[in-house]
């Protein structure tokens, strides 16, 4: 016989699958303007009764409780729960780090955007919100199993058009109207902060290729779209991506340093940073001012040492060339830095 959950695990676990349910649904409609802020808002709401529900199951009761007291601490007569965070350290502790750091990226930007609509975040997320979604029902499935999975209910977003009109290119331009400065330096302090091992696992940002699925053949097995999953410890799974991104490899050349800045280019994006924080006359250059901010924020190395034992987030060394390359997220690093009242002065009158 399946197990009888307590009623205290069902209320918080039905709350949790409705919510994620609803989320999925506002971010899948095509004329939803608060996409990512109602979906993020209410996949929130998912994650916290989710771990509310596991607690509960483990005979844990995720309340606060009042300072050297065993009694829980009352708001409005009603025991004070756990925020998400609070939960994500109490479950996680240290560990799954890329787990963690998926749902704390979307904790301050849930308080940020609750009250606002923005869609222009859309595109800037994407990748995290799928991932913010995975990760629940892996989670899910983990501790309640498939008979609470969401997956039967999933389906993919359709495209009204692989071809756009001018009309949508008008629409996506609208979307790409720069962010609000406060949101886009929360989202690029975030990112900048993390490691490139979290940066690139999917359940930090779930990044996929789209691409025409063909068959000689129809059945009733046959699915329009598959995911295959990035799984390094399952040979099989490994083995149908290796195939998808061997696919994709066909048309791509070997670049060296593909994606990296020089020293010149970095500058040249953070000066107009500086000149709208400090004003037009402001310089930032790479002889100079770049440098300093590198030895600042310790980005390479001094001189005399191992020129290798750089910050992989954001500056790497180029054996060949004798020389430094720089990451996007180095860049959106300087400029959140140098958009601070008072910070340029401190960088440019560094010494090693």
């Amino acid at each position: 016989m399946p197990r009888v959950l307590p009623r205290e695990v069902q209320t918080h676990l039905e709350k949790a699958r409705e919510s994620a349910l609803l989320a999925v649904d506002i971010y899948n409609k095509p004329a939803t303007k608060f996409r990512s802020g109602g979906y993020i808002v209410l996949m929130y709401l998912a994650w916290t009764a989710l771990f509310h529900a596991i607690f509960f199951q483990k005979g844990l009761k995720p309340f606060y409780r009042q300072k050297n007291s065993r009694n829980y601490l009352k708001v409005d007569g009603d025991y004070k729960a756990w925020e998400l965070g609070e939960c994500v350290q109490q479950y996680y502790g240290d560990k799954h780090l890329a787990v963690r750091k998926n749902i704390e990226f979307f904790i301050p930007l849930r308080n940020k955007i609750e009250h606002r609509s923005i869609p222009q975040l859309d595109i800037h997320v994407f990748g995290e919100c799928q991932a913010f979604l995975f990760n629940f029902e892996d989670l899910l499935l983990q501790e309640f199993g498939s008979k609470y999975a969401l997956n039967e209910h999933g389906f993919i977003s359709l495209q009204f058009s692989h071809v756009r009109h001018e009309d949508q290119q008008k629409a996506i331009r609208e979307m790409h109207k720069p962010l609000a400065k406060k949101i886009k330096d929360y989202i690029d302090k975030f990112r900048s902060s993390l490691t490139t091992d979290i940066v690139n696992d999917l359940e930090y940002s779930y990044k996929v290729y789209i691409i025409p699925k063909l068959s000689n053949h129809q059945s009733s097995s046959d699915l329009a779209v598959e995911f295959v999953k990035y799984d390094p410890n399952s040979p099989e799974e490994m083995e149908k991506y290796n195939q998808v991104t061997a696919l994709l490899k066909v048309s791509q050349v070997q670049v060296a340093n593909a994606g990296k800045l020089k020293a010149g280019e970095v500058a040249s994006k953070v000066e107009l940073i500086v000149k709208q924080t400090i004003g037009k006359d402001a310089k930032f250059n790479a002889s100079s001012h770049h440098v300093r901010a590198t030895r600042y924020y310790k980005v390479r190395p001094s001189k005399g040492e191992d020129k290798r034992k750089t910050d992989p987030r954001y500056c790497h060394y180029d054996e060949a060339h004798n020389d430094y390359v720089y990451t996007d997220e180095w860049v959106n690093f300087l400029k959140t830095e140098m958009a601070k009242e008072g910070q340029y002065e401190k960088v440019m009158k560094h010494k090693e």
